[in-house]
């Protein structure tokens, strides 16, 4: 039995919870997934599915067996891919879609590496901060923060992005740094839309606890460049990712503020179209992405060098 190729369909089926779906994102027919799944738990010695006449769930066996197996598809991939982007010069164009923070301060870095590494290949990069799905918008990979849902595609989780609370030295001289964290409901806050649209913080406390805080939105605003300018223009407290401040955060521009308390951190994923397996370009730049992961998400230093 191939068992990796087993594992690739199992997968599927248990993350588009369907046999018919997931035969249709792998191009085979229904009855071949039924039965490659049935010749793995039979291979395994245990019931790996629920299965009813519409949908499917993982037993205790299987959802055990998702995580391992996810996690050996990935490794396969990743090993597959260093060897391709080392070894060979890809062509044609990668098509890549991300949210305006990292589309504008982190990824061109990442972009140009990739290019050096295959000159041949040519580049197009579209950023916005809805959620692109690359079957629909006709792009190798995209990257997303935050919910994902599910959908035709393929998820591969990068890691997390921290959210930080900062302001001016200025504003800080003439309004006073907040030492706890009910103190914010007393400062202007500039957010972005969509971000505490309960006019309350989320955050997590010194113990690892969840706390509310309330605060008085005076800016709001859908992009993180304005965001930003309006902080360092001395006009309240915002919150923005590390992957866009880091540079003014080196250069004492912007000061963090309540460091002991943190917001929860943001999923990002990386998404890409169905199949057995990803697209040689998209297999490389993934390899790239796991070895820079902290330069995409500004943790790394000399990340708050891009532009």
């Amino acid at each position: 039995m191939d068992m990796l190729s087993a594992m690739r369909i199992f997968t599927r089926v248990i993350e588009r919870g369907s046999l018919s779906a997931a035969a249709r994102d792998l191009g085979l027919g229904q009855p071949t997934v039924s039965e490659r799944v049935e010749k793995l738990e039979k291979h395994l010695g245990a019931r790996l599915l629920y299965r009813t006449t519409r949908s499917v769930q993982a037993t205790d066996a299987g959802a055990r067996f998702y995580e391992y197996a996810k996690r050996a598809i990935e490794a396969a991939e990743e090993a597959e891919a260093s060897v391709a982007s080392a070894e060979t010069s890809l062509t044609g164009t990668f098509r890549i879609a991300a949210p305006h923070g990292l589309g504008e301060m982190t990824l061109p870095r990442l972009l140009i590496e990739f290019q050096t590494l295959h000159p041949a290949l040519a580049v197009d990069v579209t950023l916005n901060d809805r959620f692109v799905d690359p079957m629909t918008e006709g792009v190798d990979l995209s990257i997303r923060i935050g919910e994902i849902g599910s959908g035709n595609f393929i998820a591969r989780r990068l890691g997390t992005m921290r959210r930080l609370l900062l302001a001016a030295p200025g504003y800080i001289e003439r309004q006073g740094l907040p030492r706890e964290a009910a103190e914010l409901a007393a400062h202007p806050f500039i957010r972005f839309t969509g971000f505490a649209a309960d006019e309350r913080l989320h955050l997590i406390d010194l113990d690892g606890g969840p706390i509310e805080v309330p605060i008085r939105t005076a800016w709001r605003v859908n992009h993180w460049r304005p965001l930003m300018e309006a902080v360092l223009a001395e006009r309240g407290i915002g919150a923005l990712f590390a992957a866009v401040c880091g540079r003014e955060i080196a250069e004492g521009r912007l000061v963090p503020v309540l460091p002991s308390y943190e917001f929860r951190r943001v999923e990002v994923h990386a998404i890409y179209p169905p199949g057995p397996r990803p697209a040689a370009r998209t297999k490389a730049f993934l390899a790239l992405l796991a070895e820079r992961t902290d330069l995409l998400f500004g943790e790394a230093s000399g990340a708050s060098q891009a532009s």
